[in-house]
């Protein structure tokens, strides 16, 4: 199996493995290769960060070659190596991530920081807000609200009951299954109760731009989380057509963006009758990310 990374071979040390997969990776276009590298031989051999430079120089056996090859490979297909690993940390939430749910990630947050504003500058943040996540997928979203607001419920939707199953169970690991309920439905049609507070990371990427996206998203992302429909905004469409029924008098709704998408976005939801924040949220790189309306 060591032949899958050039120039692997038994009796080489923990660092030496190390620097022939980062060379392995920048040599296939990998992003973060030396990152990538120390978390994949670190699960390899159950070692953390701290283990993985003490043990530096320890040699390998064949078997032991062999095993963390096969991790590696993994990541020279460009799966994303929350998959390879089980696991993304979001909002410092650790959550269980498979092939069924989109991986979260760091711009998403963008829409957790907004709704804390949100609830804060409306005095709610010791209330038993009810939020409502529509295709929450991992339950990221709602659940990083729910370590933030401790008297908030939530229901997060989602069309997979494979993503479904995921959110319940994340959810059942960090301890929020008594504030949290997941329901398969395409974009909360079958719920009729209000809420505080409303958040979705929708599909948002134009049919026709999917091929162009990268490998890690592209290949291992399911397309449902994808497919923004031919102008990307088949789901905000969805989303306004029931925010007014699910948003409680004064209720937030915040939307994460795609690059672009704010002014089209801002639209769609004045058009239902909701009030638009007057900017959008940015995220790190500075690209408008979260959209915020309210119902008045």
């Amino acid at each position: 199996m060591s032949e899958l990374i050039p120039g692997l071979q038994p009796g080489m040390s923990i660092a030496q493995i190390c620097d022939a997969a980062i060379t392995a990776f920048e040599q296939k276009g990998i992003q973060s290769p030396r990152a990538d590298a120390r978390i994949l031989i670190g699960r390899a051999f159950g070692l953390d960060r701290a283990a993985l430079i003490s043990q530096s120089e320890r040699r390998l056996t064949a078997p032991e070659v062999d095993a963390v090859a096969v991790v590696l490979a993994r990541r020279l297909t460009h799966e994303p190596v929350a998959h390879i690993v089980g696991v993304k940390e979001f909002w410092s939430l650790p959550l269980k991530i498979t092939p069924a749910v989109l991986v979260p990630r760091p711009d998403t947050e963008t829409v957790v920081e907004a709704a804390l504003d949100g609830i804060l500058e409306r005095g709610l943040g010791a209330a038993k807000l009810r939020i409502l996540d529509i295709g929450t997928g991992s339950g990221a979203l709602l659940l990083a609200l729910l370590s933030e607001f401790k008297n908030a419920s939530g229901i997060g939707t989602d069309i997979s009951s494979e993503a479904i199953d995921v959110a319940r169970e994340n959810a059942e690991q960090l301890g929020f299954a008594a504030r949290s309920r997941f329901v398969v439905d395409n974009f909360a049609q079958s719920l009729d109760e209000p809420f505080d507070l409303i958040v979705s990371n929708p599909p948002y990427v134009r049919s026709d731009d999917i091929d162009q996206l990268a490998p890690e998203v592209r290949d291992f992302d399911p397309k449902l989380a994808l497919d923004g429909g031919v102008d990307g905004l088949s789901a905000y469409r969805a989303i306004a057509a029931e925010a007014h029924r699910l948003l409680a008098p004064g209720g937030q709704l915040i939307v994460e963006l795609g690059i672009g998408q704010d002014g089209e976005v801002a639209a769609l939801l004045k058009a239902v009758g909701l009030s638009v924040a007057g900017s959008s949220r940015k995220d790190l790189n500075g690209i408008n990310r979260a959209l915020s309306a309210s119902l008045p």
